[in-house]
């Protein structure tokens, strides 16, 4: 099934988006109690993920001129730095961007607490639900939403590179793939995080919209 955006004055000829490389917080949840979320690290095999999504990401680009938008937090800043390798510094552009950050979860959480928000989360519903001291997934589509209008207005500009790319987080790809294609809060509930250091090309058609290439890393369930 083909998913289009009824934006029709897009510059870039793909948006990519890649969630961040394994992360600390991946494989050990308890490490919410001392570390903050935004400090967590990748993993050796989260940078080993980003390296490889650097060859896979040249290879889909090739030479073509590649624009970076980053969330701020320290993963995904490494992932970007281990992508990039593939790349030389002339090929590329970057910006960091707090809107598209992962979702707030509040101040220092133990394991327990974290597990009792998912259960609530679940009960409630995962796009309303607002988590103590932190966000609801609606909090991030707002968000994400004020961020397409600098999207909106960087792509009007008549040198922006053919290859808008976006290092961010699971959440974060979601919300910002309902609000492009207007999915409904039901069709978010049925959809799952992409995998670490997933590729989500919307690449642009014939008709100048948007296609989701849903065998290239992410799928709708």
């Amino acid at each position: 099934m083909t998913f289009i955006s009824c934006l029709f004055f897009m510059k870039p000829k793909r948006i990519i988006l890649i969630r961040h490389g394994e992360s600390e917080g991946n494989v050990d949840r308890g490490i919410y109690s001392t570390v903050p979320d935004y400090k967590l690290n990748l993993t050796d095999k989260g940078k080993q993920q980003a390296l490889e999504c650097g060859k896979t990401l040249k290879h889909i680009v090739r030479d073509e001129p590649c624009f970076f938008y980053i969330s701020p937090l320290w993963r995904t800043r490494q992932t970007f730095h281990e992508i990039t390798k593939a790349f030389s510094e002339s090929q590329y552009q970057m910006r960091e961007e707090p809107r598209i950050r992962e979702q707030e979860w509040g101040h220092l959480k133990d394991i327990e607490t974290c597990d009792l928000i998912d259960k609530e989360r679940d009960a409630y519903g995962v796009f309303y639900y607002r988590i103590p001291d932190g966000e609801s997934a609606a909090d991030v589509y707002d968000r994400v939403s004020d961020f397409f209008g600098t999207l909106h207005r960087d792509f009007e500009k008549p040198n922006f590179p053919e290859n808008c790319i976006i290092v961010t987080h699971g959440m974060s790809i979601r919300l910002f793939l309902m609000r492009w294609f207007h999915w409904t809060v039901e069709e978010f509930d049925r959809l799952k995080n992409p995998d670490n250091c997933a590729t989500i090309i919307l690449e642009k058609n014939e008709d100048d919209k948007y296609d989701l290439k849903s065998e290239l890393g992410y799928k709708k369930i």
